[in-house]
């Protein structure tokens, strides 16, 4: 879709440009990892057993490592190449403490990591056909994200979500490998969040979905282990569904919050899955649109 600058009522073009060296977008990405993906830096060029790690990050959310690797070749497969770095590390972990200790002046421990939230991250200008049909999996820890530059100084980076498939790449995939890999690093979904949990509560987070979700069509749903975030830029939402509640986490501090009924609580200082500074609970159909207008306030503090 062609993008437009609007001088005086009149529609100039702005044109697409090529990042003509790997290393430039590499550098970019390294440079500003936390606005793009909410990471942070570790390390660049990490050499392992004959394995070069362009960028190694990590999520503090989750606790995990990320791969980030950039490409201009056509060729390479997507899969096996992520699932042998996914394996490297898996089978490395000590190492990969030690480097980011190292580099980080930090004293991480081999239990503080929650390596079942592991995954590759690759970076390019363009993917092909095939390398975009490859992730079609519900459970694949590889996720690609292209790049576009423009003449104007401005860039996009985007996700290439995969269509909604629910086979598993173990149903398909002999590669001991894949099978190997897929045991320890867990991809979830949303219906992991509502499998076993009361009807009344899952119909109460539908309804509570399809408002968020309708605030932007930019808005992207991430389930995670522990919860279910929405973000655009940035999570302004973490959403943990109970048996008899769904509490959620805003990132507007609660003295911030326009909230007249104060069913809000301050959990700075309160240990919690996720983001967020002020918690919320949903409980009750009657209470839908109250929470969601406390929604929008922390979508609006982004």
């Amino acid at each position: 879709m062609p993008i437009f600058n609007i001088k005086s009522g009149k529609l100039n073009p702005i044109k697409e440009v090529t990042i003509k060296l790997e290393k430039d977008l590499q550098k970019l990405t390294e440079d500003n990892l936390e606005c793009i993906f909410g990471l942070n830096f570790v390390c660049t060029e990490f050499s392992l057993h004959n394995f070069r790690i362009d960028s190694l990050a990590f999520d503090e959310e989750n606790k995990s490592f990320v791969i980030i690797e950039y490409k201009r070749d056509k060729n390479f497969s997507v899969v096996d190449q992520g699932f042998a770095y996914l394996s490297l590390m898996l089978n490395n972990k000590a190492d990969f403490i030690l480097e980011y200790n190292e580099k980080t002046g930090n004293n991480l421990k081999k239990s503080d990591v929650d390596w079942s939230q592991s995954r590759v991250v690759f970076v390019s200008q363009s993917f092909t056909t095939y390398q975009q049909n490859a992730i079609n999996f519900k459970d694949l820890p590889i996720e690609l994200w292209e790049v576009e530059k423009y003449d104007n100084d401005t860039i996009l980076y985007k996700q290439l979500k995969s269509s909604e498939r629910s086979e598993s790449i173990n149903k398909i995939s002999k590669n001991k490998t894949i099978e190997k890999v897929s045991k320890e690093v867990k991809v979830y979904t949303v219906e992991d969040h509502t499998n076993g949990i009361n009807k009344g509560v899952v119909e109460l987070f539908n309804s509570l979905r399809d408002k968020i979700l309708s605030l932007n069509d930019n808005i992207e749903e991430r389930a995670k282990k522990h919860y279910i975030s929405y973000r655009t830029s940035s999570a302004f939402l973490y959403l943990h569904l109970q048996q008899s509640q769904i509490k959620l986490h805003l990132i507007v501090p609660i003295n911030k919050l326009d909230d007249p009924k104060k069913i809000a609580r301050d959990v700075t200082r309160i240990g919690h899955y996720g983001g967020g500074v002020t918690e919320v609970v949903l409980a009750s159909e009657s209470d839908l649109n109250y929470v969601f207008n406390l929604i929008e306030q922390s979508y609006n503090a982004i």
